[in-house]
């Protein structure tokens, strides 16, 4: 969340930053509002200050017996300005609050100024594209083949973009998240297993909430939603908390089912795996000192990066322009993987500093080396999901006869070099 402060005093900055994001947010009546606010407090405070002090000269004046209706009566006076005072500014701060939850954060410097996905800038690539001297099969013809996905009855069991993985295919599915967080937490990272449901808060304070409440699962009886990542509850984890300089990084990694209603994705290209209301991820969350937080979020993309390397895929590192970013995001690189049937590039991960934005709206702080107590700053990103991840395993490692080698990490997790 960006403090009321900071956008009085910075209106400039916020402008830029709504407008590189595309965003469209009326300032002056959020600004008309504050400044409401400002004058009725003001006012309100007198008025209280002027109620002790008569409160004062009718206990004087009860104590020398001498009448005191006409003071009696205008406190009265005075007392309902102040239930009314109140009452209105009980009322603007809502207003404010609720405003201010719809600001994106503000971009960094370094994020380049864009208004489409093509001016999104690509940093580098790692590996070649494969070739094949055969016609390439999709995912799906091989999944087809192999029996290790069933999206039909998926489908049949909860509706479209649910997919149901069989055999060596769960098998498969399994394996790459047990790779993955057996490689993040030989790296540092302290693993966690979430809840996959979380409170209205919690959501909040990620970015999900207000403003993209049309794309969660929500239970109604029970006020929860289904967490679209696992950066929603780690997030959480210091939510009101207070830790010391000398402890950060605080580095933790998860699996979870993510959910999503994909409500904005209509058109987009939603066969097999490629888009999906229920699917499986990896996530890194990091706890960071401002100071340190551009340096670490490098090394959270080189993390999420070496997945990628160890499977020996393709894949190319975007750096996204101001339009492309998050509602939370201050700056975000994508890792894109190499599909060969679909013949592009498939995203595969995110990975963005959000700054000081989430941990205002969780109140998450650390008390620095001078003793002053400061806003973390907080960093995520996939390390990996897994649909695209899996289309591009299978259409990377499959061979003329429409086998599926394995890749070499995962052979002792899978314990089969090849899927006939």
């Amino acid at each position: 969340m960006i403090p009321l402060k900071y956008i009085r005093e910075n209106r400039e900055i916020v402008e830029k930053s709504l407008s590189a994001k595309r965003v469209d947010f009326d300032l002056d009546v959020l600004l008309e509002n504050d400044s409401k606010w400002r004058i009725l407090l003001k006012n309100c405070e007198d008025l209280k200050s002027t109620r002790n002090s008569v409160s004062k000269e009718i206990a004087k004046l009860k104590s020398q017996g001498a009448d005191c209706d006409d003071k009696i009566l205008y406190m009265k006076e005075v007392s309902s300005k102040i239930k009314e005072s109140d009452r209105e500014l009980s009322d603007i701060e809502k207003r404010i609050n609720n405003d201010l939850l719809y600001i994106p954060n503000i971009i960094h410097d370094s994020v380049p100024i864009g208004k489409t996905e093509e001016d999104n800038v690509v940093i580098r690539e790692y590996g070649e594209k494969p070739t094949f001297d055969f016609e390439v099969k999709d995912h799906l013809k091989i999944s087809e083949k192999l029996n290790l996905l069933d999206m039909p009855r998926g489908a049949k069991i909860s509706g479209s973009g649910f997919p149901l993985y069989v055999g060596r295919g769960a098998k498969l599915e399994r394996s790459l998240i047990s790779f993955m967080l057996d490689q993040h937490t030989d790296n540092g990272y302290t693993e966690l297993f979430p809840p996959f449901l979380s409170n209205q808060n919690t959501t909040q304070v990620t970015g999900q909430l207000p403003k993209f409440e049309e794309d969660m699962y929500y239970i109604d009886r029970d006020d929860l939603y289904c967490i679209p990542t696992a950066e929603v509850p780690i997030t959480s984890y210091y939510k009101n908390e207070t830790l010391l300089e000398s402890e950060l990084p605080k580095k933790f990694t998860a699996y979870s089912a993510c959910f999503r209603r994909e409500a904005g994705s209509y058109g987009k290209d939603t066969k097999g795996l490629l888009r999906l209301h229920q699917f499986n991820k990896v996530e890194l969350v990091k706890f960071v000192s401002p100071k340190d937080s551009y340096s670490e979020l490098e090394l959270l993309l080189n993390d999420a990066e070496k997945i990628l390397q160890l499977l020996n895929l393709h894949y190319r590192v975007v750096e996204l322009n101001s339009s492309d970013l998050s509602f939370s995001a201050a700056k975000c690189y994508d890792i894109e993987v190499w599909s060969p049937a679909e013949e592009k590039y498939l995203e595969v991960s995110s990975c963005s500093n959000f700054e000081a934005f989430q941990a205002q709206r969780g109140n998450i702080r650390f008390r620095d080396n001078e003793n002053k107590l400061q806003h973390v700053h907080t960093l995520n990103g996939s390390g990996v999901a897994t649909p695209r991840l899996m289309v591009s395993i299978l259409e990377n490692y499959q061979d003329k006869n429409g086998f599926v080698a394995i890749p070499q990490v995962l052979q002792k997790y899978f314990n089969e070099k090849i899927i006939k």
